[in-house]
């Protein structure tokens, strides 16, 4: 059994201690979290859901996963003037948007308004971030065409199984999953997407027809085989947008006037610009639809067209658990279908299931992060609220939806005061498929591939490399292995690479701690040696702790302390390797101590039955201290005496032999 103090003695030697605490270096201060001999009271099953559902219950509970309730009573007139005219400018960016994004997924146009308003009403019940809207951006829709393959049941069936799984991840509480995607490895991952969804959306500007493949090197091999089937009025058009777009991006950064006092007029051109800024993708879309329906109307058809968009809201109802054979439609341009019932098409979408939730995740905290001004986020509940938001999607048609960083700025910047604006986005995204969806076929596909590339092209995370160069170099290296996984490899291997490379590193650094070194001695002179490791002790670690420790503990004969206040945890491997380290000092009659170790590891060390010295504090270090330099001496004494009494007996016998031999 350890020599371990009971709490009682504990508080009463560490009023003692005051004075030793001068003359002895190193880590003093422990929480004494709990006894570790007090026996627990034992749990059943029944009482652990007793008390589940009587937390669900719970005004506090309600309060936490419905917002709502909370920010409702004081909504003010100021509010809903303020979520008014939010929605309504960030309605005019997500309409253009959603259309664009449809092209990306490999979608018909349709699907990207589908699902652009359920998300929105979901968001106001459950969502607690005001700026976050929820719709089609651009890395959910390349992961929906990276899985679905265009095939507009695959995309909806995966909307309804990962929103199932999000929900579910909620309940179980495994948000926590998105800290081990670090920041490097979603700075790689996101310029990657950026780069390959440019690249999907270059075949409409330029006109070219065949942009097969799954990886960003094939998309670009078979493009450039087709590049004479280009179409010169479309390259122009496409190009002039993407120009017009970012520089009407930066119009609406222009300050009007002095910084101090402006007058009224400045304030109205300032306003003026940032609408232009904001509303860009409408205006332009607007603009070239107007020019585009006059030279068809004159039997001038210079560009390709969006084409036939279907009027009115989609059916409501679940989402296709199976799939029908269906030949090529091609009014919508739906490529044809085969017949997969639901297991064909669970096997069909594989990896999808667990990483597009993934993303997701990381998408919607990104956006909540930034608008959060120091404020903790519940990411529980934002992936509660992402997952409800994507089931009720799949009812309506709708492919995936996250929460957009760009679309969120500009409902940030239009003064939005509650989550309510997103109400008036779906109000809007519901009267133009109403009332607008015959105008859509004349929008340029030209337009709409510019406003994607206007968009991602400033997704790219160049910025971060001087940083990380600055900082820490080797993060360069998940950084740039995400990037260049997710543009050689398809993405879904690609991000998977690139997490496991991280892990490696995370497990590297575990399994190399730092041990710091210091000869010490107490106000009595008594020398010791001692080692500090800086982390817990488990499996990937504790065999090179101990190589450490019988490093430097073979050099002198002086006791060993380990100070343990840094040692959190441990685990079986460690016990079975502390055991064999105790052994080894035994054998060689060194002393090793154990400091300030955690009860919680010390009920793992008394599970082998190890038997060790452990203190508390300096006082019982020091009493320990004394007695091995007793023991030792004793043992000295011994020795010497014992070596004392066999030479006396050797010559005695020798004397006694030499006179009975005269």
């Amino acid at each position: 059994m350890s020599s371990v103090e009971t709490a009682e003695e504990f508080k009463t030697r560490s009023q003692i201690d005051q004075p030793t605490e001068t003359h002895l270096n190193g880590s003093k201060e422990f929480i004494l979290i709990t006894d570790h001999k007090t026996s627990k009271k034992g749990c059943n099953v029944s009482d652990f859901l007793k008390s589940g559902v009587k937390n669900i219950f719970r005004k506090k509970t309600l309060y936490k996963r419905f917002p709502i309730l909370t920010w409702l009573p004081r909504y003010t007139r100021s509010d809903a003037i303020g979520d008014l005219i939010a929605g309504i400018t960030v309605g005019l960016t997500v309409i253009p948007q959603g259309l664009a994004y449809s092209g990306v997924a490999g979608l018909p146009t349709q699907f990207g308004l589908y699902g652009a308003f359920m998300g929105c009403f979901v968001y106001v019940l459950l969502g607690t971030c005001k700026d976050s809207t929820i719709g089609s951006t651009a890395i959910a829709s390349l992961m929906v065409f990276q899985f679905a393959k265009g095939v507009w049941q695959l995309a909806v069936f995966l909307t309804f199984l990962t929103g199932v799984i999000e929900i579910l991840m909620a309940l179980f509480r495994l948000s926590f999953i998105i800290e081990f995607v670090s920041g490097p490895v979603s700075a790689g991952f996101t310029s990657a997407v950026a780069l390959i969804i440019s690249t999907s959306q270059i075949k409409n500007i330029l006109g070219v027809k065949n942009a097969s493949g799954n990886t960003f090197l094939q998309r670009w091999i078979s493009m450039i085989k087709d590049i004479h089937s280009i179409r010169v009025a479309d390259s122009i058009l496409g190009c002039s947008c993407v120009a017009i777009l970012i520089v009407m991006r930066y119009v609406g950064r222009i300050k009007v006037g002095p910084k101090s006092n402006p007058k009224w007029h400045h304030k109205v051109a300032t306003k003026l610009f940032w609408f232009l800024g904001v509303s860009r993708n409408a205006i332009l879309v607007i603009v070239c639809a107007a020019v585009c329906m006059y030279l068809e109307r004159e039997g001038k058809s210079y560009f390709r067209l969006t084409g036939f968009v279907p009027p009115g809201l989609p059916d409501f109802g679940p989402p296709p658990f199976y799939m029908e054979g269906t030949p090529a439609n091609t009014t919508t341009g739906e490529p044809p279908v085969e017949a997969k019932n639901f297991f064909d098409m669970v096997s069909e979408l594989g990896f999808g299931l667990l990483i597009v939730p993934l993303v997701a995740l990381l998408e919607n905290i990104a956006v909540c992060k930034a608008f959060a001004k120091g404020q903790p986020i519940d990411t529980t509940q934002e992936l509660l609220t992402i997952g409800i938001a994507n089931v009720a999607n799949s009812f309506v048609q709708g492919y995936r939806a996250n929460g957009g960083l760009a679309r969120s700025a500009v409902n940030n910047a239009s003064g939005v005061r509650t989550p309510l604006g997103n109400l008036y986005i779906g109000l809007i995204v519901i009267f133009a498929l109403l009332f607008l969806a015959e105008f859509f076929y004349y929008i340029p596909q030209a337009v709409l591939a510019a406003i994607i590339i206007s968009a991602v092209i400033f997704q790219l995370q160049y910025h971060v490399i001087l940083p990380m160069w600055r900082s820490k170099r080797i993060d360069l290296i998940p950084c740039f292995v995400a990037f260049i996984a997710c543009l050689v490899l398809p993405l879904e291997i690609g991000i998977l690479v690139a997490i496991g490379v991280n892990l490696l590193f995370i497990l590297y650094h575990s399994a190399r701690p730092k041990v710091r070194l210091e000869t010490l001695e107490t106000q009595d002179g008594i020398k010791f040696l001692q080692l500090t490791p800086d982390r817990c002790l488990i499996f990937p670690s504790v065999e090179f702790v101990r190589n450490l420790v019988l490093k430097f503990g073979n050099k002198t004969t002086l006791p060993v302390v380990i100070d343990c206040t840094y040692i959190y945890g441990a685990d079986y491997t460690a016990a079975k390797v502390i055991s064999s380290l105790i052994d080894d000092f035994k054998k060689r009659n060194q002393t090793i101590i154990f400091y300030n170790l955690k009860p919680n590891v010390v009920q793992i060390f008394e599970g082998l039955n190890i038997n060790f010295t452990l203190c508390y504090n300096t006082y019982a270090l020091t009493q320990a201290l004394r007695e091995s330099e007793s023991d030792a001496a004793i043992k000295g004494a011994l020795e010497s005496n014992l070596e004392t009494g066999v030479k006396s007996s050797s010559e005695t016998l020798n004397s006694a032999i030499t006179v009975e031999a005269s």
